[in-house]
């Protein structure tokens, strides 16, 4: 997943707003207690990142954008 589709997808989930502020702030257990900023900062995978974002905000995120 290229990374300009990972904030698509994060920002039609969640606004654009709510998303940045997720991507700073929430630390996911399945990204090793990273945020999505510092994953991204690692080089994890962005389809990684977004299974990892999927799995802590299933009832929030989308069918079509899983």
């Amino acid at each position: 997943m290229r990374l300009t589709d990972f904030w698509q997808r994060l920002e039609q989930a969640f606004g654009p707003a709510y998303a940045r502020s997720l991507a700073a702030d929430h630390a996911f257990a399945d990204l090793g207690g990273r945020t999505i900023d510092e994953a991204i900062a690692r080089g994890v995978e962005t389809a990684t990142i977004w299974r990892a974002v999927v799995a802590a905000y299933s009832d929030r995120v989308p069918a079509r954008l899983r």
